[in-house]
């Protein structure tokens, strides 16, 4: 395809692309008829009729970091429009890419893109600055360099499989990173940042989706004046879990994913009346009410939600395969392109909908019993650490729902047992992964009414 020609237009575009869910954000950058993609998700069709809609084309896809907690499309959309990818050498990416490092620039149109290299959240991560034709810096693409409120954890490469590299190393870079760097730029600057509210990759994330270097100097923890000890010591305290598949998809990314159509279309998919092979997962995404009501014997109620891809990632490993049950096709369908989202759909054994004959049955819990009698119960709470600090019920035995299979054993069962979280979506799949574990125990879902039981301990 023949190149467009470039807009001498000094207007600029950018458009941000939120998917809650994952808490992720990405962006197309419009000069004239040229458009750059920086940190797309894993379908790539949103980025397609954004260059449609403009008549405009897309001629570069720009990785601020090879992305822990999705899968991005980026090769993709490389191979379907002949875009270049640009990313850091330091990632080693194996698809066909060119290095975009200190001092590396991108024309767009009369717009140029220049790089900047961050490490810090990872060690090959870069920030994006967008530079006017009168050399202003208009904003900063921070991936998960910065974000608004918070700056991008530190501890997400330890594994030998993903570098080795030292958490405290990591945050020490950090703080490099931000003082030398982006708090240098101009307070007018706007900051775009990878990720928002509920992002794993940060702990304190605004509920804002973009801001200003300004405002992050007056108001953001870390980058407030400290010593470099300091910094590493504040960051390092209460950082969230890591899910399961953060590793899987940096090692994914690194390599580039199949196109998202493709990977969906393989996912085989079963009569409701197939066999199902023994001692396979199965993930049943319907909601807790049908499946209290009725289901497959050992099955794991993960409903589908604002968050499904997040626990699908953090309860099941990423070598392992399950089935995936839906109440409709329309339902099943959403699960299956959600778990695509985090590379996961190659994993899906078989998809289906739930067959008429559901066995098994979930009892129900006496909400008044538990507030008369809670020592009558094993009580597990299955909150993050950081949230069981407050506790509801006294003597409750912690462990944090991505534990949960793995540490099911440690629950005594001379009692009925109990699960709680915060707010009753992880205690339905907590009291089904129990209950696949301990078969012969009574396990109970507190559900929803958890929210009476924090408010009577506020008081």
């Amino acid at each position: 395809m023949p190149p467009l020609p470039s807009s001498t237009a000094s207007a600029v575009q950018i458009q941000q692309f939120y998917d809650k869910g994952l808490a992720h954000a990405s962006y197309a950058v419009r000069c004239g008829r040229q458009v750059a993609i920086i940190d797309p998700g894993r379908d790539p069709q949103p980025y397609y009729d954004f260059a449609d809609e403009h008549e405009a084309r897309i001629v570069a896809v720009i990785e601020t970091h090879p992305h822990a907690d999705f899968v991005s499309s980026h090769l993709e959309i490389a191979e379907e429009t002949e875009a270049t990818i640009y990313c850091s050498k330091l990632v080693g990416a194996k698809y066909p890419h060119r290095p975009f490092d200190d001092g590396d620039r991108l024309k767009l149109g009369s717009y140029e893109l220049h790089a900047i290299n961050t490490p810090g959240h990872s060690p090959d991560s870069i920030s994006i600055l967008l530079m006017d034709e009168l050399a202003q810096s208009r904003a900063v693409f921070t991936g998960d360099t910065l974000f608004v409120g918070d700056v991008g954890r530190p501890d997400l490469r330890e594994e030998e499989a993903v570098g080795g590299h030292k958490r405290e190393e990591l945050a020490a870079q950090l703080y490099r990173s931000t003082r030398n760097k982006l708090m240098t730029l101009p307070g007018a600057t706007k900051v775009y940042p990878a990720h928002g509210p509920g992002s794993l990759c940060g702990k304190t994330t605004s509920t804002d989706l973009d801001s200003t270097i300004a405002k992050e100097l007056k108001t953001n923890y870390a980058l407030q004046p400290m010593s470099e000890e300091e910094f590493i010591k504040v960051l390092l305290e209460d950082q969230p879990f890591v899910p399961k598949y953060f590793g899987h998809d940096v090692k994914l990314n690194k390599q580039g994913a199949r196109g998202f159509e493709d990977s969906i279309r393989a996912v085989p998919h079963l009569s409701s009346a197939a066999t199902l092979e023994p001692g396979v997962l199965l993930i049943d995404a319907r909601p807790a009410a049908k499946f209290r009501a009725g289901h497959l014997p050992g099955a794991i109620n993960l409903q589908d939600g604002g968050k499904f891809e997040t626990w699908l990632g953090s309860v099941v490993g990423p070598t392992e395969p399950f089935y995936l049950l839906a109440d409709s096709q329309i339902a099943l369908d959403t699960v299956v392109r959600k778990t695509a989202k985090i590379g996961y759909e190659a994993n899906i054994k078989g998809a289906l909908l739930a067959p008429a004959a559901l066995p098994e049955t979930a009892p129900a819990v006496d909400v008044a019993q538990v507030r008369e009698h809670p020592e009558a119960f094993t009580i597990v709470d299955i909150r993050n650490h950081a949230e069981a600090k407050n506790q509801v019920f006294d003597d409750a035995l912690v462990i944090p729902l991505p534990e949960l299979r793995e540490r099911a054993h440690e629950i005594p069962t001379d009692k009925p047992v109990l699960i709680h979280c915060a707010g009753g979506y992880r205690s339905a799949a907590g009291a089904s992964i129990v209950q696949a574990a301990l078969p012969g125990a009574k396990v109970l879902d507190l559900g929803e009414a958890i929210t009476d039981f924090q408010k009577a301990a506020v008081h």
